[in-house]
């Protein structure tokens, strides 16, 4: 399956599910430091579907089950360490698309409120947006 940045199409549903505030513990991070001690991360995950039928319809198998998606952030933030945030992103992002053949985009946003930078800011963060390639 391939994956590109997002572009505006007119015919892709903007209808979206969000699940945010996501609170892991995991051991990613460039300095050693990180990765012994870990630290904790707050994932945020968007996905755009055409929702049209779960609303019609009320029924779970036309829509996006947010359990799962909790449980592939979960999975990629508790799990093997990465140097970067952006890979965290990346890999949740791409775990999605290729599950969910009903979602057209997926935002991941992962914050790091613990970071060894000397000075005073409240967290880093990165958003990674991908699609699906038509």
């Amino acid at each position: 399956m391939e994956i590109r940045q997002p572009q505006e199409q007119a015919s892709k549903s903007q209808d979206e599910i969000q699940v945010t505030g996501m609170e892991f513990f995991g051991h990613h991070g460039y300095h050693h430091e990180e990765k012994v001690l870990g630290q904790k991360f707050i994932v945020d995950v968007q996905v755009r579907a055409d929702l049209n039928g779960a609303g019609s319809s009320d029924n779970l198998e036309h829509t996006v089950d947010y359990g799962q998606l909790f449980q592939i952030a979960k999975s990629v933030a508790e799990g093997p360490s990465f140097n970067l945030i952006e890979s965290i992103a990346e890999h949740i992002c791409t775990k999605i698309l290729a599950l969910f053949p009903l979602i057209h985009e997926v935002t991941t946003t992962v914050h790091k409120p613990s970071v060894p930078i000397q000075g005073t800011l409240k967290e880093t963060a990165v958003k990674i947006v991908r699609s699906r390639q038509q």
